[in-house]
């Protein structure tokens, strides 16, 4: 990236959004986070085994694929579609800290094959890219799905290793938010084939809302910089209360519209995104869903704690409640 000089209108800083990224006047987005890339393949430590794939090849949406190879053919495995965090600005599935301190471990804990959705970030593709994405990339999930079709067409690691009756939604941050409109979206959808999606886990979700609550209230300083990224990402008349960000606010669909038949809620204590994340808890737990929802809290940790120390006994025990979620009857 060229730096910016002042003599030079085009290369001169028109936006910076720390911690993220900077807008130059030429249109040029520098990334300062979240744009490094490990290739993928076989893990040696956990067996699982990794590749990359082309899902939506006309809007070149991609997905990085995982399977423990310890698991072979008959048996089959659920299918977690993973939805990563960094507020729609930036990350991978191949950025370290998701594909060493998340997927993979995710997909050796759960024994399920992952399939982690690389959707289109803002603001080269502005918001409702990202969510249209991973539609997408559900539609092409359901055709997978199929028992029959054109078989040239069909990814092996899912025909040989999927059970596609049993599918969860997984995100974390602005992937656990992805993750809640997909739920939603699918209920009042007809996914092809024989899929079925049992139950979604919202990560430390990125709800937000333009009155503050909690911790909001004693920390204005970290919600104004929230704030600062939901306006920057999706500009409406709404702001905060925007129906993508805000799931509660006045017009939002009803939880009570949710897929699945359970939800789990993993919030941290020192998150910002804790109180949103326990009101949303809350008000589906009180609601007329049908389904079980829990919540996890993690104690004393901040916002994606669990992949910035993966090693650590809180990361740990994060990880094996996601396991249970999928493999629990």
């Amino acid at each position: 990236m060229v730096a910016p000089d002042s003599n030079n209108p085009e290369l001169e800083l028109e936006l910076e959004l720390l911690p993220y990224l900077r807008v130059y006047k030429n249109g040029v987005v520098e990334r300062l986070v979240g744009t490094r890339v490990t290739p993928p393949g076989l893990d040696s430590l956990t067996g699982v085994d990794s590749k990359d794939i082309t899902i939506v090849p006309e809007t070149g949406i991609t997905a990085r694929l995982y399977r423990p190879t310890a698991v072979e053919p008959p048996r089959k495995l659920p299918l977690v579609v993973y939805f990563h965090g960094g507020a729609f600005l930036i990350t991978s599935s191949a950025e370290p800290i998701y594909h060493n301190n998340c997927l993979i471990p995710l997909a050796a804990a759960t024994e399920s094959v992952v399939l982690s959705v690389n959707y289109r970030l803002a603001p080269e593709h502005p918001l409702p890219a990202a969510y249209e994405d991973s539609w997408a990339a559900l539609q092409w999930v359901a055709e997978q799905s199929k028992t029959s079709g054109d078989e040239a067409g069909q990814e092996p690691w899912l025909k040989q290793l999927v059970d596609f009756e049993k599918v969860f939604l997984l995100g974390d941050s602005a992937g656990g938010n992805i993750a809640h409109h997909m739920a939603l979206r699918a209920q009042n959808s007809n996914l092809a084939g024989k899929f079925k999606i049992r139950g979604i886990a919202l990560i430390q979700p990125y709800f937000w809302g333009e009155e503050p609550i909690g911790s909001e209230i004693t920390e204005p300083e970290k919600k104004a910089l929230v704030d600062s990224w939901w306006n920057f990402v999706c500009p409406s008349d709404r702001g905060n209360d925007d129906l993508l960000i805000n799931p509660f606010a006045d017009g939002s669909p009803s939880v009570e519209g949710l897929v699945g038949e359970k939800v789990v809620v993993i919030v941290a204590e020192k998150d910002i995104l804790r109180d949103r994340g326990m009101i949303y808890y809350e008000n589906l737990a009180k609601s007329n869903w049908k389904g079980k929802v829990d919540i996890f809290e993690t104690e004393g940790e901040d916002h994606a704690f669990h992949l910035l120390d993966p090693t650590s006994e809180k990361a740990k025990r994060l990880v094996n409640r996601l396991a249970l979620f999928v493999n629990e009857d």
